[in-house]
């Protein structure tokens, strides 16, 4: 009896909790985690060929080389997918039946969770190698977005705002093409200074003032946030506040970055 009692509730809280087709859940996180190996091994074999400066690398600097290519595809694809989800789709709309904080759809958790199976290879490989392709501030910030972003594609919860963060994945082609181009001893070059203003413009745009207006929307609509269940109330504000913080240190130092080349410049 007792069995099948917390049999019962484990059945009453997937319903709850899962997605209705659980095949999605599956498909959408190993495809993510698949698609990482592809695009890795397509890197490996097709960057010697199309850029000399490849095989001059360590192997470290090949590892790293590789793996923020498979970051700047992520960062395509899930910009362009939450940039949809959040502005153009009506998945989000602020109005009836339901509370927009519960809502999803099939493409919605799909993109949530290929962006899982991103971080989850990302993260092991950044403690595989570390410190090598990041310090503890790496692997917080991708901590704290894996647990977000998992959160919401399980719980169907605050998906909005799940996918209001993740639009700050835009900046990361900018960052990984500035590495490139040290990498690549172009550091006195027109296209270094013309990389970080798009960073510095990026930046302000995707992690300054959107995390302002998505404080503001939580803000204005707390009677609806107040409806998630507490771990769920946690993330919506805890999450984007740390990424927040973390986001304005690394633009002071892409502040001080710029104003640095820009004086040599002149």
């Amino acid at each position: 009896m007792v069995v099948q009692f917390y049999s019962s509730q484990v059945e009453l809280l997937l319903k709850s909790y899962m997605l209705e087709d659980s095949s999605v859940l599956y498909t959408s996180v190993i495809g993510g985690i698949s698609a990482c190996k592809i695009v890795y091994d397509l890197s490996q074999g097709i960057s010697p060929v199309y850029f000399k400066s490849y095989s001059k690398l360590s192997n470290p600097q090949k590892i790293e080389w590789n793996n923020r290519v498979i970051s700047t595809f992520h960062a395509i694809f899930i910009t362009l997918m939450s940039l949809y989800l959040v502005f153009w789709s009506e998945l989000f709309s602020d109005g009836p039946p339901t509370n927009f904080i519960f809502r999803r759809s099939m493409l919605s958790s799909f993109a949530l969770g290929v962006s899982v199976g991103y971080f989850i290879s990302d993260l092991a490989m950044i403690i595989w190698f570390y410190p090598s392709l990041g310090g503890m501030e790496y692997v917080v910030h991708h901590l704290l977005s894996m647990i977000s972003v998992m959160y919401s594609l399980l719980t169907g919860e605050g998906q909005l705002y799940t996918f209001g963060v993740l639009i700050s994945e835009a900046t990361t082609p900018a960052i990984n093409l500035r590495w490139y181009l040290d990498t690549a001893g172009m550091k006195n070059s027109k296209s270094y200074i013309i990389n970080g203003v798009v960073m510095f413009c990026s930046w302000l745009v995707a992690r300054i003032l959107l995390f302002v207006y998505l404080f503001y929307h939580i803000w204005a609509h707390y009677d609806k946030v107040k409806q998630l269940q507490p771990f769920g109330h946690f993330l919506i504000l805890a999450v984007p506040s740390v990424l927040a913080i973390m986001n304005s240190i690394w633009f002071s130092k892409i502040v001080k970055g710029l104003k640095k080349t820009l004086a040599k410049r002149r």
